[in-house]
Formats: C-alpha cells, sequence, structure tokens
C-alpha cells in the first residue's frame, strides 16, 4: 500500500471515532466548558433564545445522554436473547423522541435539524422546555419538575403518572441537585 494511501485510510478511521465522546469530567461545569467551549456556546444561544438557564441544561442532557451526541436507548429481548428493536427512538444529546422532535422542526421551521448536533439539541430542549412552561406553570429554572415533564411528556405530567415512579422522583431529586452544583462550579469560573 502507498504511503500517501496509508495515511489517508488511518486519517478517514481517525475521523470516524470519538466524535461523540464525552467530556472528560461530567460533574464539573467549569472542565465541561474548558474541553467542549461549543456545548457551552449552544447552551448559551438556547438561552438566550428560550430563557432555560444553562446549568439546567447541563443537567438535563448529563442526565438524558450524559453528553454522549449519538447515545440511543438499549435494545429489548425477547426470551433474554432474541432482539427486538430498541426501547424507544429516543437519539441524541437530548434524548427526542422522533414524533417530538419532528414537533420541533416544524414549528421552528429548523428542518434540517439534527439530534446528534448540540446546538440543535439544546435548541430542542429551550423550545420544549418553554412549551412545558407556558403550559404546565414549570418556572424554566425548575430542574426537577422540567425533568419529569421531559420524560413523562407534558400530557404524562399533567396527569401526575410520575407521583407512582419512586425511581424517577429520585432521577429529577438527581437532577435538580446537579443543575445546583453546576450552578454553584459556573459562578467560579466566570460562566
Amino acid at each position: 500500500m502507498s504511503r500517501v494511501l496509508l495515511v489517508a485510510v488511518v486519517l478517514a478511521l481517525a475521523g470516524c471515532g470519538g466524535g461523540y465522546s464525552p467530556p472528560r469530567d461530567l460533574d464539573n461545569a467549569c472542565g465541561i466548558a474548558r474541553e467542549r467551549p461549543k456545548y457551552v456556546r449552544a447552551m448559551e444561544r438556547a438561552e438566550r433564545r428560550w430563557g432555560v438557564p444553562v446549568h439546567v441544561q447541563m443537567a438535563m442532557i448529563h442526565q438524558e445522554s450524559k453528553f454522549v451526541g449519538n447515545a440511543r436507548t438499549p435494545h429489548q429481548y425477547v426470551l433474554g436473547i432474541i432482539p427486538m428493536g430498541r426501547q424507544s427512538s429516543a437519539y441524541g444529546y437530548a434524548q427526542a423522541i422522533d414524533g417530538t422532535w419532528d414537533d420541533y422542526r416544524r414549528d421552528t421551521g429548523n428542518r434540517g435539524a439534527r439530534r446528534d448536533d448540540i446546538f440543535d439539541a439544546t435548541d430542542f430542549m429551550g423550545w420544549y422546555m418553554t412549551r412545558t412552561r407556558d403550559r404546565l406553570g414549570i418556572p424554566l429554572s425548575d430542574a426537577r419538575h422540567q425533568y419529569l415533564a421531559y420524560h413523562e411528556g407534558q400530557t404524562g405530567y399533567a396527569r401526575g403518572s410520575h407521583a407512582g415512579k419512586p425511581w424517577l422522583l429520585a432521577v429529577a431529586g438527581r437532577v435538580e441537585a446537579r443543575a445546583g452544583v453546576y450552578r454553584s462550579q459556573m459562578s467560579t469560573c466566570g460562566l
């Protein structure tokens, strides 16, 4: 194999991996900002457009995808061995499902939006949480209840579907706590 062809193959393969890897320290908002300034720019843009604080977006993305851009739900299996497909169509940073993502693209006119693009994912989250505030009265800064409405859907939340799920209430508590930690950390590094 010629040296030029070998270099081209190595560069092509190197470009395939790692594009969706998470930041190294997911517990440190300042570290995330230093390592991935693009993430912060995307969240700040969504905050300007929709009003959702950056620390709330960060906590939600951490819970939904751990900042992995091509995250998917696990496969389901019959009899523990026969694959049946994924648990849902959720995909990307925001783990948006197909139907809701289509609603977002239609409502915003952002037809080319991709769930694995951090700018589109944060814009989607801002759009969704603003709709949640308008429909359910949940403040944009309320990470706990915004997460519950995000997970259960606005109709499910309005019906109280989250109330009978202690595991989900615990997750929402962790999202709320992480949002508080991120907010405190961000004040120390000038975000």
